[in-house]
């Protein structure tokens, strides 16, 4: 993986940035001003870590990429990111980048976008169903089965896991849903998988690990679909006496899926097992590099790109850039065949954060 570079130089610069539009539902900041085209950026919430490491990274490009900048922030509600799109609009943007968490509901928006020749680069998530002009995300159906075969091989093909699942409302959520369920169903039939969906809410999530626990002492594994639930399911694991160190036989093993500082650290103490790292840094990197291309009128096709990606056709007429996300454990080993790297490997963006 060739993101040692990027993230270098991307880790010096942090402690230049500002904080863009981190809680101001409707408001507007430029980042720059001049010639330069006019972009914007609505960040979908700021309220998690890897979203907060997010909106600290895209001023940052979009300076290296000679783009002026205008941020919202939706706050995870689709209705504020109509709002935001439109004003946008009025701004006189020529593109924008959005990370809708209702990714049906974007739908009319993302039409009236094409209609007035706005180009439209989507992070993270992938709309349903409407065109826009790339989306940046890495593979989450492979969240799911990287999460699936290091709890099947941890847990021997046999016992029983809590996935706690984000919004299924979310082409995300379903993604890793679904895989992880049929990754066990295929590879590790022994096990049994309690599926909880939480809306991405953090303490949903523990409330309902809680409840999963004790129906079921025997738990032995939990597949957290995003850091939201980090803290929670940390909490809920003490109280009960299980967190302990991975080679005590209460130990459950827990993969989750961001790869923040904080998840870092935590499978560097012995406290979680494992996560996928999605590369925070990238999104915001290729969303405006693709805001940019689009500007410039340059096409993309499906293939190998020069940033260790490949550009898949999820639909006609829709494009998917698909960045690396590897999975990160303690010890770099290879379970059920997925490789991974070490929690303390420099190339992470999460140990690059200052």
């Amino acid at each position: 993986m060739r993101l040692r570079s990027v993230l270098c130089s991307t880790a010096a610069a942090l402690s230049a940035l500002t904080l863009l539009s981190a809680c101001g539902g409707g408001s507007t900041t430029a980042a720059s001003s001049g010639d330069k085209p006019l972009v914007g950026v609505d960040y979908p919430r700021s309220d998690t870590d890897f979203w907060n490491s997010y909106i600290k990274y895209t001023p940052q490009f979009a300076k290296e990429l000679g783009l002026d900048l205008k941020t919202t922030n939706s706050q995870n509600d689709v209705a504020k990111l109509t709002a935001n799109a439109q004003t946008f609009m009025s701004q006189g943007v020529k593109g924008v980048a959005m990370a809708p968490q209702d990714t049906a509901a974007i739908a009319p928006t993302l039409a009236q976008m094409e209609a007035k020749k706005i180009p439209v680069v989507t992070v993270d998530t992938r709309p349903d169903s409407g065109k826009v002009y790339m989306v940046v995300r890495a593979d989450n159906r492979a969240y799911g089965e990287k999460a699936c075969q290091f709890l099947g091989t941890k847990l021997g093909g046999k016992g029983k896991v809590v996935m706690l699942q984000g919004g299924l409302d979310s082409i995300n959520g379903r993604d890793r849903t679904e895989a992880f369920n049929e990754c066990m169903k295929k590879n590790y039939p022994g096990i049994k998988v309690f599926g909880e969906a939480t809306n991405w809410d953090g303490a949903i999530a523990a409330q309902k690990l809680q409840t999963d626990l004790t129906a079921h002492p025997d738990i032995k594994g939990v597949y957290m679909q995003s850091s939201f639930a980090l803290s929670g399911t940390l909490q809920v694991l003490k109280q009960r006496g299980l967190l302990v160190d991975p080679k005590n036989k209460k130990h459950v093993f827990v993969v989750s899926n961001d790869g923040i500082p904080e998840e870092l650290k935590s499978i560097a103490a012995g406290k979680i097992d494992a996560t996928v790292s999605q590369p925070a840094d990238l999104y915001a990197k290729y969303a405006l590099y693709y805001l940019k291309a689009a500007i410039d009128g340059k096409k993309f096709k499906p293939g190998k790109t020069d940033h260790d990606s490949t550009i898949i056709q999820v639909r006609p007429g829709l494009l998917e850039d698909q960045l690396s996300a590897p999975l990160v454990t303690a010890d770099g080993g290879t379970y059920g065949g997925v490789p991974s790297v070490k929690s303390d490997d420099k190339a992470l963006w999460g140990n690059n954060l200052g």
